[in-house]
């Protein structure tokens, strides 16, 4: 593969962030752009998915006027999540081509990287085979829902949307009690800071993950590059 450019976008809001996005991915179907990779902190949102199942918001709309959750209903697979300070948001923009492409591969490769990160902090992250994203026993510590855009300028697709990290402990309680995550109503959710006892940075862990990253999509330098937007 080519470059890998990475982008740290401190926090921001979810409708900012979605509209990033969908002009990156025009910019690289361009050849404008080379991948991208954008880390990130979110304000409170509750995103739905197209696998979207109304039912698992459990606030009504004043309660979550009076918490400050802002809620999306997006184009990406998968049910609801919420995303909130405290977890570290990447979302990859990567031109997958035609020639070879496995979009089911592409989750698991998400997972690996993550799977990764967490075994430098001794931390056995792992694989539930009916859910995708990562998990520490029953424990769901990285959700995962992406969205393949069709390519208009070559065949392939250019990937959006990605994965959520849990970090720091407070996101356990921010906003998970108020959905059922990913319409899974059997387990629960943890993060890293829970799990060892150690105070962490979200920006930190962004950095630490992106030689990961770069390591399962096989790119040979992760470049880093001027924040887009503050």
């Amino acid at each position: 593969m080519g470059r890998l450019q990475t982008e740290w976008l401190s926090r921001m809001d979810y409708g900012q962030a979605w509209t990033l996005q969908k002009e990156l991915v025009r910019e690289i179907d361009r050849e404008e752009r080379p991948d991208t990779l954008l880390l990130l902190e979110h304000t409170p949102t509750y995103t739905m998915g197209s696998d979207r199942h109304p039912e698992h918001l459990l606030y009504e709309k004043d309660e979550l006027a009076r918490r400050g959750i802002a809620l999306y209903e997006i184009d990406r697979g998968g049910d609801i999540t919420y995303h909130g300070p405290g977890q570290l948001v990447g979302y990859p923009l990567l031109y997958l081509d035609a020639i070879g492409l496995d979009l089911h591969a592409y989750l698991r490769k998400l997972e690996e990287a993550i799977i990764k990160l967490l075994a430098g902090y001794g931390i056995a992250g792992s694989r539930k085979p009916a859910y995708t994203g990562v998990w520490v026993g029953d424990l769901k510590i990285a959700a995962i829902g992406v969205k393949f855009n069709k390519a208009r300028s070559r065949r392939g697709f250019i990937t959006s949307h990605g994965f959520a990290l849990n970090v720091k402990s407070n996101v356990e309680q921010d906003g998970f009690q108020g959905i059922v995550p990913c319409g899974i109503s059997e387990y629960g959710v943890t993060s890293i800071e829970t799990l060892t006892g150690l105070e962490l940075q979200v920006e930190a862990i962004g950095r630490e993950i992106v030689p990961y990253f770069a390591e399962v999509f096989n790119y040979p330098v992760a470049i880093p590059a001027e924040t887009l937007h503050s």
